[in-house]
């Protein structure tokens, strides 16, 4: 790896037009750390300012606890307290979180390696993992860690690159403008739109506005760069009529016909296999290892980037079989008494929803209970979009439902409305009330899917079981 894909302090100084109060300009700055709690030796510490506090406070215990340097806004530093930290660099710059999209902007521009970006309404964790994996079988790749996919995770991102020969990042959004700024740092060779749904609608206003504010993943696109779209979708599918002469796009998915596509699928609890077609002509089956119709999605997806670059269909195939999904994203375990647990409650809206339950609702020969939760920043849509949730709930022959939150208690009427019987029904008031509830009634080998937007904190509810 040459040396200046790393960044230098004179490099951070320029881009960001910061002040170097002292320090090497020629000192290399390999790792960066948002959190003293748990900074590592060497890492340089980036002070943010947030609503209620600024993280520039805390530079003395960064350096004490063996940061090679900091980078601050707002914060007072004397001479005289500098003095106690002679070999350390301290820059002041007028806003740290913009500080971190230049650096993360300049590092960017110094490598010549795929970046894959991904965006939609629903699935880019999960799609993220799997394109991820698939990548890997060529090429070491850096990806997105958790949901880093905002205005300071995919910086984040960007700055831990070192010798890796490929990038795929996810890019997230609750208003316009946001995924413009992210998709300038990250300059993607490939843009990934999984669907457009009704995640912050209530901000957003409609789903017209959602797409728009996805497709500003466009923006930074490479000149010769691919668009990779799901075609399912009503919205997307409409954009790609619109479009198909303006970009080089490839689709997928399950419904009609698409450049990558699944067919005679078979679904089972713990996979799904189907037979894939690339532009009408049959390739051979694919297991994923996971169940749902949006994981067969997430593949055909991961298959299309896979064969952009070039990846033999066996490396594809072993990718993903061997991916693995971030944690609160369909992460099913089995209890000893047989009980399956699948914990899906990282976030939440109506696509979700209607993926995890339609899921819930294949498994064979299992009493199926759906544990599920308020979905936020809906707004005026709020009640509309939870009485959706309740009619998906009584068409999928869900056993027992459960509702926690105030909104939630419209899945429950209208799940009832359609059909679901009343002593089927519990609507609780808070996790506490639900896993005494779920304690009382739970036997072996049932099945609990656990869905919520994460503030709902319904982590508590499976700690409680």
């Amino acid at each position: 790896m040459q040396e200046n894909h790393y960044l230098k302090v004179k490099d951070m100084i320029k881009v960001t037009n910061g002040t170097l109060l002292q320090g090497n300009e020629e000192e290399v700055c390999e790792n960066f750390s948002r959190d003293t709690r748990t900074i590592e030796r060497g890492e340089m510490y980036l002070g943010i300012k947030g609503e209620s506090i600024n993280g520039g406070i805390y530079w003395k215990e960064a350096l004490d606890k063996g940061a090679k340097g900091v980078i601050v806004q707002d914060t007072e530093i004397s001479e005289e307290e500098r003095k106690a930290y002679p070999e350390k660099i301290i820059i002041q710059v007028k806003n740290v979180v913009e500080a971190m999209g230049k650096m993360a902007k300049y590092k960017r521009s110094l490598y010549h390696i795929p970046f894959i970006a991904i965006t939609g309404s629903v699935g880019k964790t999960s799609t993220k993992d799997m394109v991820a994996s698939v990548m890997n079988r060529k090429y070491d790749t850096l990806k997105t860690q958790g949901n880093y996919n905002n205005q300071i995770g995919l910086p984040l991102t960007i700055l831990s690159l070192k010798e890796q020969q490929a990038a795929v990042v996810e890019m997230g959004m609750n208003h316009f403008g946001e995924i413009s700024y992210l998709t300038n740092i990250a300059k993607p060779d490939v843009a990934v739109i999984t669907n457009i749904g009704t995640a912050h609608i209530g901000i957003l206003g409609s789903r017209e506005n959602i797409l728009k504010a996805k497709m500003e993943i466009l923006e930074g696109l490479s000149p010769n760069g691919t668009v990779v779209i799901n075609k399912d979708n009503d919205l997307l599918q409409d954009w790609y009529e619109k479009n198909k002469n303006s970009y080089h796009i490839i689709t997928y998915g399950i419904e009609q016909e698409r450049d990558y596509m699944a067919k005679e699928i078979e679904s089972y609890e713990d996979r799904s296999e189907y037979v894939l077609y690339r532009k009408g002509e049959k390739v051979g089956k694919i297991v994923v290892p996971v169940g749902g119709n949006h994981f067969i999605q997430n593949s055909l997806c991961a298959i299309a980037v896979g064969e952009i670059f070039e990846i033999p269909m066996e490396k594809i195939q072993e990718g993903i079989q061997s991916f693995e999904l971030t944690k609160k994203r369909m992460d099913i375990t089995k209890k000893e008494n047989g009980t399956t647990i699948i914990n899906d409650c990282y976030n939440a809206n109506l696509d979700s929803m209607r993926a995890a339950i339609e899921y819930l609702g294949k498994i064979k020969d299992k009493r199926k209970i759906a544990v599920l939760g308020d979905m936020l920043e809906l707004g005026d849509y709020a009640k509309e979009l939870h009485r959706k949730v309740g009619d998906i709930v009584a068409k999928e022959n869900i056993d027992t439902l459960v509702t926690v939150g105030t909104e939630a208690k419209e899945i429950a009427r209208e799940a009832q409305k359609q059909g679901m019987q009343e002593e089927n029904i519990k609507m609780c008031e808070s996790n506490e009330e639900a896993a005494g509830y779920l304690k009382r009634i739970l036997k072996e080998n049932d099945v609990i899917l656990f869905k919520a937007s994460n503030a709902m904190h319904f982590d508590e509810i499976i700690h409680n079981l």
